[in-house]
């Protein structure tokens, strides 16, 4: 009988109904419903919205439910880390030098949680609005402005002297673990390959280094056996030094192998534009054998770190438009507290793609112009259509 029943209502779309089958519905009849954003705690934490992520696992904007200072929660899964070489334990080990380190040019670690039910490890950590890496993708020529790099790189070497005072060799600097809080302090993160050195002995001789190939010193390239860890870093601190201000890298290669080859052989070049001093600098650091490579302490007293550069050329922005940084909780909690099956919440598929053009040119638009066009489509989101098709979010896919 449903059988039948099926049939006769299949038969009713036969000739001349065919048309009915595919029909073109205008984008202003098609209601977006925004999937509600699911209020979280973790421990005294809200979290907000997913900030990046890497191989480790991803990271999100959360508020101290305390205090209402914005933080940083790396969010890690153990099966994840099972997957990762040494994974686990890079993790663990980051965890236990962070809990020892206090320094205003190295990340902070307020909190870390273990949820043994969901296998997820969260590292709430000091809020960063951005990196260096980040902000030379964005820049002219891929470099700072001489002054800039200044700025950036004192405070590196402050961080490092810190660092190595109390025998942690970093091992992995390079622009990408070079982050910037809201006051634009410079904070050396991502401890996952450091070691931790007995500084009762005196030595600070290490056997392995685990760090980006592009800032590996020679005795790494080369497969020395023993090697003095400081001096890695200062030559990854060099690496980056010369990365910042000529938007280049002291050696590259095709592949692995060349790369490894230029680093140990190649002759270091450097590029004719940058001044004597910072010339002499770069040269004092890049030096092959390590034994001969300048000390953090003669880096922190070198003319170029001394002198005083004046700001001649723009500077590369930390962020793009005034959206760019703004708090992401806010609309977690709007929800939680806040009916969000209002009107006010429903917006066509047409406005939708509206405000998705206008998001990609907000940075070309004055400030004026960027005001008028939020009145604008908030005036629009109080429209009701005549006839409209509801698309949620499916009830079983849950944020993490």
């Amino acid at each position: 009988m449903d059988r039948d029943l099926a049939s006769d209502r299949f038969m009713e779309f036969d000739g001349d109904d065919d048309a009915l089958l595919i029909q073109r519905i205008d984008s202003n009849e098609i209601i977006y419903c925004p999937p509600k954003r699911k209020y979280k705690l973790v421990g005294k934490y809200v979290m907000g919205d997913k900030l990046g992520e890497g191989s480790y696992g991803k990271v999100k904007e959360c508020l101290d439910s305390d205090t209402l200072q914005r933080r940083a929660v790396k969010i890690m899964k153990r099966k994840t880390l099972r997957r990762i070489p040494n994974g686990d334990q890079n993790v663990q080990r980051e965890i236990r030098l962070l809990r020892r380190l206090k320094h205003r040019n190295v990340i902070s670690l307020f909190h870390v949680y273990h949820n043994d039910e969901k296998g997820k490890i969260y590292m709430v950590m000091e809020f960063c609005v951005t990196g260096l890496q980040e902000m030379l993708d964005r820049a002219k020529d891929k470099k700072f402005p001489i002054w800039q790099a200044h700025m950036y790189f004192v405070q590196l070497v402050e961080g490092l002297e810190y660092l190595h005072s109390r025998g942690v060799v970093h091992k992995d600097i390079k622009p990408g673990n070079l982050l910037l809080s809201t006051d634009s302090s410079l904070k050396i993160s991502d401890f996952g390959v450091a070691e931790q050195l007995d500084v009762m002995t005196g030595c600070d001789e290490i056997t392995t280094s685990q760090g980006s190939p592009l800032f590996q010193p020679p005795e790494v390239a080369g497969g020395a056996r023993v090697f003095p860890g400081f001096k890695v870093d200062v030559w990854s601190a060099g690496c980056t030094l010369f990365n910042l201000t000529s938007g280049k890298y002291p050696f590259e290669g095709e592949n692995m192998f060349r790369l490894f080859e230029n680093i140990c052989e190649k002759p270091l070049v450097l590029p004719e534009e940058l001044d004597p001093v910072l010339k002499s600098l770069l040269e004092g650091m890049l030096v092959k054998d390590p034994y001969q490579r300048m000390s953090l302490a003669q880096v922190k007293i070198h003319d170029w770190c001394c002198k005083k550069h004046p700001h001649t050329d723009e500077e590369v922005s930390v962020g793009g438009d005034d959206d760019r940084h703004s708090i992401t909780i806010v609309p977690y909690l709007r929800y939680h507290y806040y009916d969000s099956e209002s009107e006010d919440e429903l917006i066509t598929e047409h406005e939708l793609n509206e405000s998705r053009n206008q998001a990609e040119n907000r940075s070309e638009m004055s400030p004026a112009d960027l005001q008028e066009t939020r009145g604008a489509h908030n005036k629009r989101r109080r429209r009701k259509p005549i006839s409209c098709i509801s698309v949620k979010s499916i009830a079983s896919c849950k944020q993490s």
